[in-house]
């Protein structure tokens, strides 16, 4: 399925774009990579203008099989979060990361009534995500990572 969903028009304050959270952001990384994390991983992608690589922690949730479940929340704001448009522009380049494990995934956006069922399950184990559709006008992307 495409990943085809707009940006908002509002919403909360854009996370990661200051030194400092990028700075802890990166710290979280490496612990996640190598020692893991509950509930946490690091999302690899590689930059959809730069083509470096990115890495990105996020929380998951558990999917059907061994898919697990991110959410491109972007903490409510109102537009997504730049990896979603890297997973976008390379999705035969992205893995997961976390306590020394690699693992190349396929993602894939739920779209309709597969995304409605997913986006309940996870704000019943998460309620900051129900909060964080309050804040924007943006339908927020939950996507699923297949180990290839």
């Amino acid at each position: 399925m495409a990943f085809d969903t707009p940006n908002g028009t509002r919403g909360g304050r854009q996370p990661g774009r200051n030194p400092l959270e990028r700075w802890g952001n990166q710290r979280m990384a490496d612990r996640i990579r190598r020692k893991g994390s509950r509930g946490k991983l690091v999302l690899v992608t590689v930059g959809r203008k730069s083509g470096v690589e990115r890495m990105t922690p996020v929380q998951w949730f558990p999917g059907e099989g061994d898919a697990k479940l991110i959410v491109a929340s972007a903490a409510g704001g109102p537009r997504n979060p730049a990896w979603y448009y890297n997973v976008a522009a390379h999705p035969d380049r992205v893995r997961i990361e976390f306590a020394g494990q690699r693992i190349d995934v396929t993602p894939e956006q739920l779209h309709g009534e597969e995304r409605a069922k997913a986006w309940r399950e996870l704000t019943t184990r998460s309620p900051g995500f129900a909060r964080y559709e309050k804040t924007t006008d943006r339908e927020i992307p939950v996507i699923r990572l297949t180990p290839r």
